[in-house]
C-alpha cells in the first residue's frame, strides 16, 4: 500500500461494523438510518468494500467497539492523501463512507449466495416474535 505512511493509522477514520448494521439501534452505535444500514456487516465485508471503492483501508481484528466488546474489530480507512486530496472524490465525509459501504455490503460476493431466499420473501415475516415491546 503506502509505505513511509503506514504508521500513521491512528489518523485513519475508524469504521466499526457496528455504525452500519441494521439491527443495532442508534442507542447501541448505529450511525446511519435503518433504510440505508446493511445487517450484520463484517470487517472482512467492510475491508472488501474499501478496496472496491479504493479507499486505503486497515481492519483491526484486535480492537472492540467500546459500547459492546463483544464486536471484535474495526476498519481504519484513509480518505485523504497526505495532500488533503481525496482517494475517492465521491467519498469525502465519513458518513458517506458509511453510506456506500451499507450499501456494497450486501452485494458482497460471500453474501448475495445466502441471503437470495431472504429478499424476495420481503422483510415482514422474518421478524416473527422477535422485538417490540412486551405487553405487562
Amino acid at each position: 500500500m503506502m509505505d513511509g505512511n503506514l504508521p500513521n493509522i491512528k489518523k485513519w477514520i475508524v469504521l466499526y461494523p457496528i455504525y452500519i448494521n441494521s439491527k443495532k439501534t442508534i442507542a447501541e452505535g448505529r450511525r446511519i438510518s435503518t433504510t440505508k444500514a446493511c445487517e450484520n456487516p463484517t470487517c472482512v465485508e467492510i475491508g472488501d468494500c474499501c478496496s472496491h471503492l479504493k479507499l486505503p483501508f486497515a481492519i483491526e481484528i484486535d480492537k472492540a467497539y467500546p459500547r459492546d466488546f463483544m464486536q471484535i474489530g474495526r476498519v481504519r480507512v484513509l480518505l485523504k492523501r497526505e495532500d488533503g486530496t481525496l482517494y475517492n472524490p465521491a467519498i469525502p465525509t465519513r458518513k458517506q463512507l458509511m453510506l456506500h459501504i451499507a450499501e456494497l455490503v450486501p452485494r458482497h460476493p460471500g453474501r448475495t449466495k445466502k441471503q437470495e431466499p431472504a429478499s424476495t420473501s420481503g422483510a415482514g415475516p422474518s421478524k416473527s416474535g422477535k422485538g417490540g415491546r412486551k405487553k405487562r
